[in-house]
């Protein structure tokens, strides 16, 4: 779960960790009188669940509050296009003002979970102000990493300190920069976040560090131990139809580009099948695990949120019972289409638990199924359907 940048900086303010002065706006009037309130000049910054929001017009200075009025009243209600929201953009319902500050140095500071390692890993640049990608292929030289060593109890301050360092800051910069690394972590382990990343972590003028910007990411799977976090929840920075498919209990949805509508049973077999997809010269226009589940309800969902997409042309329904029953899959496809949930051909591939149960079911339903015995098959005959061809 992704969260604004204002309700990370009000996490990492609780965590101690130097934030600009600033608030939320959500009209013009508001936006003035923060501006009012902090008394020079400052930045008007669209909040939106991407990045990139400077280079797409998402970021502006003002040096007046009527000026802070003009711009907010420009953002407000606008949707921002930046290369992580694709071309339709996300809307922008608010926007953070906080004081202009004027940066010495420009540092990146950033905690992910290392599938490689198994571990929670920081990485630390003195090339901030980039995206980490940028920073990696042009100076990989200034990326610092260190890993959390479970046996050690953590990030332990000492490694902090080594980061710190290797920073190049001033001396009199090291303890306040290991105190903020230390704090960005436990928020990172405390709050179960799949991601905190500050960039940049500014060195002001003054020699003072301030986060100027501020994400983080939660892990979904976590967020029964958090309601704190769900409720800072914005579910229309989202995907429409990964909202609807999570009110329907089908949690793993994710809408993709192209034309071929998946239904499956388990991550693993769903990422099989856009694979065999694009091998076979397809693409997948979702990621969709119905989970294992013997429910013939949530076919039905799925084949109600693949409905909803309009670049839906053909749907590949690939189930391989191993605790989830074939046959219920089948009722749910049957079902499906009894509700007009389907618009699409169909192409069905049965294997596993109750399968002769599910294919009698299929055969006697009388339905205009396409049927496909491998993997392989099923996606050729995928993609002809989505080009209009019929079997």
């Amino acid at each position: 779960m992704k969260i604004h940048e204002y309700q990370a900086k009000r996490l990492f303010a609780a965590y101690e960790i130097p934030v600009p002065q600033g608030g939320i706006a959500q009209t013009p009037q508001e936006a003035k009188n923060v501006a009012r309130e902090i008394g020079h000049r400052v930045v008007v910054k669209a909040q939106v669940h991407a990045g990139g929001r400077g280079r797409a017009g998402g970021v502006h200075r003002a040096s007046s509050p009527e000026e802070a009025e003009r711009i907010a009243a420009n953002l407000l209600g606008s949707r921002l296009v930046t290369p992580q929201t694709g071309p339709e953009g996300a809307p922008i319902n608010a926007v953070l003002v906080e004081e202009a500050l004027e940066p010495r140095h420009q540092l990146y500071l950033g905690l992910v979970i290392d599938s490689a390692q198994a571990t929670p890993a920081l990485m630390a640049s003195e090339a901030g102000g980039t995206e980490i990608e940028e920073i990696a292929a042009q100076t990989p030289e200034k990326i610092i990493r260190s890993f959390v060593d479970p046996n050690l109890g953590g990030f332990r301050p000492f490694q902090a300190r080594r980061v710190a360092f290797g920073l190049n800051l001033p001396l009199g910069q090291i303890k306040p920069a290991t105190d903020i690394i230390l704090a960005l972590y436990r928020l990172f382990q405390e709050k179960d976040c799949s991601l905190a990343e500050i960039n940049p972590l500014i060195l002001t003028q003054d020699e003072r560090l301030v986060a100027l910007d501020a994400k983080l990411d939660f892990d979904d799977n976590a967020l029964y131990r958090h309601p704190d976090i769900a409720a800072l929840r914005d579910p229309g920075q989202e995907n429409p139809l990964e909202v609807e498919a999570k009110s329907q209990g089908i949690q793993n949805y994710i809408k993709m580009e192209g034309d071929i509508g998946i239904v499956v049973n388990g991550a693993g077999l769903a990422m099989a099948v856009m694979d065999t997809l694009k091998a076979a010269g397809g693409s997948p226009a979702n990621f969709l695990d119905i989970g294992t589940v013997n429910r013939y309800e949530r076919v039905v969902h799925a084949f109600h949120i693949l409905s909803a997409d309009p670049q839906v042309k053909a749907v590949l329904v690939n189930i391989f019972g191993g605790m989830a029953r074939a046959d219920v899959i089948a009722r749910g496809i049957v079902e499906a289409f009894k509700q007009r949930e389907s618009k699409f051909p169909v192409v069905v591939r049965l294997a596993g638990t109750n399968v002769a149960e599910g294919e009698r079911i299929l055969a006697e339903s009388g339905l205009n199924l396409i049927r496909a015995a491998s993997l392989y098959e099923a996606a050729e005959k995928a993609i002809a359907a989505a080009a209009g061809k019929f079997f």
